[in-house]
């Protein structure tokens, strides 16, 4: 091979070497930019996160509904030795053999500029029945004791006290005085009225009408020998929680129903109360948003790498295939433009649903690449494939973001194909010749540009 052959050859591979690197550090940039826009995302997180911490502070939080219950303040007294008297102070807890939960709630969303949070209020009425009264009067624990009551007092706590509405405490339908607090020291947001103390055989039947405002999440605490809950709701996307979820639910497009039923010998909730523990468990719903702009806006952020890497890849086949020179600085423009699709899709979600602002995004950026790949490449033709390829990555990247449990492997999928595409294309290709044809076609072209100078 004649000595400036090698020379030129040298000289190309020399700058494919250098363009490569360019790439490289391009590809390190636009990286820059989607962890930039990723940050913006945390931040506008962060915002909604203080909105609904405004929204609990002026209004109420997440309620968990406890009661009501029975309760007695007691006191022993013991004479261990000669110096005099010892007492312990305690409290005398009944849950309810029967506890029935049911009404409606219904979403009532606020707003912090441009964040929604979703609050609502529930109209309850709740049924609670006794049967035996004697755990309300406990033994002494020590010998020679002596155990003294105060009086009956009908509790109901809730997480949040500010949420409490109309309140209406009925026993066999005659209606209490409710008073604020629990005087219960574990539990005491809520209300309980004083009621007179059952005779022994009697049973005592307790009606609660009660109106609690709460936000996103409300949940009941099964403290009773047998509880049953029944919710309806026009919210379309509840999410059932806690330690026990409905045995008998329907959601569909005019809200939700849900029903549960409890026993204690599957909860320890009656018994941890009246052992005074603070940790109880719940049944629960949150009525939750499936589509969260920034969790789908981060999630598809992730994938904003693989976009580049797969359109610079498509872009640099089409250049050695048909020998059309692409400048690093176009390479550079069409990152920017993929890398600012999230941005866009970011803004237009704060304003539209999710599905539209994508369809914007997708659209506007296809949109510029399919015209400026027109010139780039030298042609409609192939500006229009481009733009369709990159449709074809918006589309998928929007599966990929709406099957969060197959994400996965259609994402590995896709990936894997791509790749196939990519060597079933190029398996009959000579790129050692490839690389010779560019060098002396570049060499031609540095010649024609000298001769026109």
């Amino acid at each position: 091979m004649p000595s400036h052959r090698i020379a030129m050859l040298r000289g190309m591979n020399k700058a494919l070497f250098i363009k490569l690197a360019i790439l490289a550090v391009i590809t390190g940039l636009l990286c820059i930019v989607l962890a930039r826009i990723g940050g913006l995302v945390d931040e506008r997180q962060a915002r909604q996160h203080e909105a609904e911490q405004s929204v609990v502070q002026s209004q109420a939080g997440p309620q968990t509904l406890l009661g009501p219950l029975l309760m007695r303040h007691c006191k022993e007294t013991w004479t261990p030795n000669k110096d005099g008297d010892q007492t312990r102070s305690f409290i005398a807890v009944l849950p309810p053999s029967q506890l029935q939960v049911g009404g409606r709630v219904s979403p009532d969303p606020r707003y912090r500029g441009l964040f929604k949070i979703n609050s609502y209020a529930s109209k309850l009425s709740i049924a609670a029945r006794w049967d035996d009264f004697e755990r309300l009067s406990p033994p002494a624990e020590n010998a020679g004791g002596r155990v003294e009551c105060g009086d009956v007092v009908a509790m109901f706590s809730t997480s949040d006290a500010r949420g409490l509405r109309d309140v209406q405490l009925k026993r066999d339908g005659r209606t209490l005085n409710v008073k604020p607090g629990t005087t219960n020291a574990v539990h005491p947001a809520g209300l309980h009225a004083v009621i007179a103390t059952p005779r022994s055989g009697e049973t005592l039947e307790l009606s609660l009408a009660v109106e609690v405002v709460g936000t996103q999440r409300l949940a009941v605490v099964p403290a009773a020998g047998s509880t049953a809950v029944s919710l309806q709701s026009t919210w379309q996307h509840p999410s059932f929680g806690g330690r026990f979820l409905p045995s008998e639910r329907e959601v569909g497009g005019n809200g939700f129903s849900a029903r549960w039923q409890v026993s204690e010998l599957a909860s320890s909730a009656a018994a941890d109360v009246a052992a005074g523990k603070p940790e109880l468990e719940t049944l629960a719903v949150d009525l939750i948003d499936p589509v969260n702009p920034y969790v789908m806006s981060d999630r598809a952020i992730k994938y904003g790498l693989m976009f580049i890497a797969l359109t610079f890849v498509t872009v640099g086949l089409t250049e050695l295939l048909t020998g059309r020179r692409v400048h690093p600085v176009q390479y550079l423009l069409v990152g920017l433009a993929l890398s600012l699709f999230f941005l866009l899709l970011l803004s237009l979600s704060e304003h539209l649903p999710f599905l539209a602002a994508y369809l914007i995004a997708a659209g506007a950026a296809a949109a510029v690449l399919t015209q400026y790949a027109a010139a780039m490449l030298g042609g409609w033709l192939r500006g229009l494939a481009f733009g369709g390829g990159i449709a074809l990555l918006y589309g998928a990247l929007y599966v990929l973001l709406s099957r969060e449990q197959t994400a996965l492997v259609i994402g590995a999928v896709l990936l894997f194909a791509v790749l196939a595409a990519v060597m079933t294309l190029t398996r009959r290709l000579d790129w050692y010749r490839l690389g010779a044809a560019g060098a002396e076609g570049g060499a031609e072209g540095g010649e024609r540009m000298d001769q026109a100078a």
